[in-house]
């Protein structure tokens, strides 16, 4: 009878134990990486709004400005769209009481690879944005025109000053 007892005491013993809680040690473990872009933004040519009359600003050579060039350069084919607005809005200027009538243009100019002059007739325009696939691998110059015409059709004269438009040009995932 004894070693019945001894055998029930060492098995209510062991029973216990699995219903009691256990301290269990546990750590988060971070990865980390770095993603290097494979599509680059660069600034070929800084433009520059020419001023043939007193209400309008314009990059168009012929008014003595200088279309803004900027060139993507693509590493990875069909991984990137680009994304590329005229300008809407002075980023600084002097201070102006009327409306300003914003027109422009982005097209797609030199190539370093024959393919890529069809981006032109395959991308889409939202408002004063042009998408564009970038689906070859090389380089892309991409011409910007603005124009902005001060006073609502008016054709009030713009104060004199120094004016900034920024072009935005983007490398977005795809």
């Amino acid at each position: 009878m004894k070693r019945f007892i001894t055998i029930a005491l060492i098995f209510g013993l062991a029973g216990c134990s699995l219903l009691m809680p256990k301290e269990v040690a546990a750590d988060n473990i971070d990865i980390t990486g770095t993603v290097q872009s494979r599509c680059i933004v660069n600034t070929d040519t800084a433009g520059v709004y020419g001023n043939p009359n007193a209400y309008t600003l314009t990059t168009l050579p012929a008014s003595n400005g200088q279309v803004p060039i900027v060139r993507i350069d693509v590493s990875l084919a069909n991984a990137y769209n680009a994304e590329i607005s005229y300008p809407t809005s002075f980023s600084s200027s002097p201070s102006l009481s009327d409306t300003v009538a914003w027109t422009g243009a982005v097209a797609t100019g030199q190539t370093s690879v024959s393919g890529m002059s069809a981006y032109q007739a395959a991308s889409t325009t939202t408002g004063a944005k042009r998408t564009y696939a970038l689906t070859l691998a090389g380089t892309t110059w991409f011409t910007v025109a603005s124009t902005a015409t001060y006073g609502g059709g008016q054709n009030k004269a713009f104060p004199g000053g120094s004016y900034k438009a920024v072009v935005l040009a983007e490398c977005i995932a795809q």
